[in-house]
């Protein structure tokens, strides 16, 4: 039979591998376990999200002008927000920017290529917030691009 001795053993290095596993800093068996569950929320998150991406991706397959691929994260201040199309896309950049001045976020630095094909690397924030959970989550950011995309989908079918 096993000791209480050796169980309390066990599930400490459980405890330790499971705070390793999910970088956590807490000491508390409660705090630590807290960790893993915001964690695994994090992780299901991705996998939604890398879904939709993925379903995007199927969709425009469909179609004659594939949507752009777009991410967006959270960062310690603001949003980091990927757009990437395999095509050019004239026009895309000005409605993103108007999607971000929608939100009040600022373009704190940018990366664009709209030769071949069109990729934008953004960081957006707010210089005035503590954090990018204070007034615009991820998926609000995520959104609002989306429905750029989708203005200039249209805009430019209309030409």
């Amino acid at each position: 039979m096993v000791s209480r001795e050796q169980k309390r053993a066990a599930m400490y290095k459980k405890l330790q591998l499971l705070r390793s596993v999910t970088n956590s800093h807490a000491h508390s068996k409660t705090s630590i376990i807290l960790d893993a569950s915001k964690y695994i929320e994090e992780l299901k998150q991705k996998v939604e999200q890398l879904n939709q991406e993925v379903a995007m991706a199927q969709n425009s397959s469909n179609e004659q002008t594939p949507m752009p691929v777009v991410r967006v994260e959270a960062k310690e201040k603001g949003f980091l927000i990927n757009v990437l199309t395999e095509s050019s896309c004239p026009g895309l950049l000005v409605f993103i920017l108007e999607a971000f001045e929608e939100l009040g976020l600022d373009v704190l630095q940018a990366r664009v290529s709209c030769s071949s094909s069109f990729h934008l690397e953004a960081v957006g924030g707010n210089e005035n917030t503590q954090g990018p959970g204070e007034h615009v989550d991820t998926q609000v950011v995520k959104q609002a691009v989306l429905r750029a995309i989708e203005n200039w989908n249209e805009s430019s079918e209309q030409e």
